[in-house]
């Protein structure tokens, strides 16, 4: 979510004023709808870049060319959700190369009428990165299931016990879960967690009130410095500084930069976590099932 809402500034600050002159898909799989049209985007203006999670929202106004005998108002939305391995790649003068399908990263190009632009991209060969083009966000599924931000002025303690209260969820996936809390991804439910010393494997109603508050300062905590040291960055210089100042996620082996002892990871056959055992869970390292085969 801190990147995400520091990409949602960036974008916002050099597309203000700014129309789109046209939009090209490369990558067919990762546009999910169909009406409107991935077209319609075109001519209209830029009205402003919002986040829902970790959607972005490119809010764009109507269009009135009365020469043409065409005009309407309704706003449209360009929506994308860049998944584990994608990005947004800015270009101050955006390339006229010609797109080729199937043989690039990149999923979508986005031209503005001064010649700039971005690149939608996604790594690697699993393809989860999703572009909608909607007449209101709510209609894109991830958006219209989000729960609270974490992050918002009015989600006091208070909500965040109610959140918890009843579910008998481990911490660490119920912190990640998109209905629940919106924008906390994988990273982000790991530091937190080490900062609240955590087991990812608590049970969310087993906190007593004293757990909560102290997960709940941890999380506001970490996601507000993630936040700040984000904010001002180019998109370029976000992912590497996020890296750099995480403590535990992707840190599998290294020294616990609080206690000193060796920082574990969990594997599951599509992710994995980390955390540290002396800080989290007293020491005790938690079970791998994944290692655990392997070593059978």
């Amino acid at each position: 979510m801190p990147e995400v809402q520091a990409l949602a500034e960036f974008l916002g600050e050099r597309t203000a004023g700014h129309a789109i002159t046209s939009a090209r898909v490369a990558a067919i799989a990762a546009l999910k709808t169909f009406d409107p049209p991935l077209h319609a985007i075109e001519g209209r203006p830029i009205v402003a870049v919002e986040r829902y999670g970790k959607f972005l929202d490119v809010e764009l106004g109507g269009v009135d060319d009365s020469a043409a005998g065409a005009s309407t108002e309704v706003p449209l939305h360009l929506v994308f959700h860049l998944a584990r391995a994608g990005w947004l790649r800015w270009y101050d003068e955006l390339p006229k190369t010609v797109l080729r399908p199937g043989r690039s990263p990149i999923a979508l190009r986005v031209r503005l009428d001064d010649g700039a632009g971005f690149d939608l991209t996604e790594a690697g060969t699993k393809k989860s990165l999703a572009v909608y083009v909607v007449r209101d966000p709510a209609e894109v599924p991830g958006v219209a299931r989000l729960g609270p931000d974490p992050m918002a002025d009015d989600f006091t303690l208070e909500r965040f016990a109610e959140v918890l209260d009843g579910r008998r969820t481990r911490i660490k996936g119920l912190l990640r879960d998109q209905s629940v809390l919106a924008g906390i991804g994988n990273a982000y439910s790991d530091e937190i967690l080490h900062a609240a010393k955590m087991s990812p494997y608590k049970i969310a109603a087993t906190l007593d009130p004293a757990e909560v508050e102290r997960l709940f300062a941890a999380m506001r905590g970490t996601l507000g410095e993630a936040l700040a040291e984000a904010s001002g960055k180019p998109a370029a210089e976000l992912k590497d500084a996020k890296r750099r100042h995480l403590r535990v996620h992707g840190r599998t082996g290294q020294s616990c930069p609080v206690c000193g002892d060796t920082i574990r990871q969990v594997e599951f056959h599509d992710s994995t976590f980390q955390y540290c055992p002396t800080c989290q869970t007293g020491g005790t390292p938690l079970a791998d099932r994944v290692r655990s085969r392997l070593v059978k």
